[in-house]
Formats: structure tokens, sequence, C-alpha cells
């Protein structure tokens, strides 16, 4: 396997990384709140995330699962 080929694998990968992951301004951004807001969230376990290399990351479909379990109760 040369370079190029290996650059033509991780190229796509990262694109379906930030195509699904949400920094949290991306979230802020998308939920139309406060990157404050979000970090309350975080610190009472209100939001699904994951760390990662201790930055958070959300995924898109886990948040919008959780906003339809929101619109639900």
């Amino acid at each position: 396997m040369t370079k190029s080929d290996l650059f033509l694998i991780i190229l796509p990968m990262k694109s379906l990384i930030s195509n699904n992951l949400m920094t949290i301004d991306d979230l802020a951004d998308y939920l139309k709140v406060t990157r404050r807001t979000i970090y309350e969230w975080l610190k009472t376990n209100k939001i699904p995330a994951i760390k990662l290399v201790g930055q958070w990351r959300f995924k898109r479909d886990k948040i919008d699962a959780w906003l339809d379990n929101k619109s639900h109760n």
C-alpha cells in the first residue's frame, strides 16, 4: 500500500467523522443555544456526549434522538 492509497482511505474517514460528530460550537449553532448552556447540560449529564482527547463531541443522530425524546415528554 502506498502513501497515496492511505491518503485516499483516510480522507473519506475524516469526512465521515466530521459529518457525524459535532463540536460544542457546532452543537450550539445546531440547537441555537449558547456554549454555556451546553456546558451546563454536560455538567448535569443532560445531553448525550463523548469526550475524545479531552474535547467534547456530539453524534448528530444521538442529539436528534435526544431531541425527539424531549419533545415527547
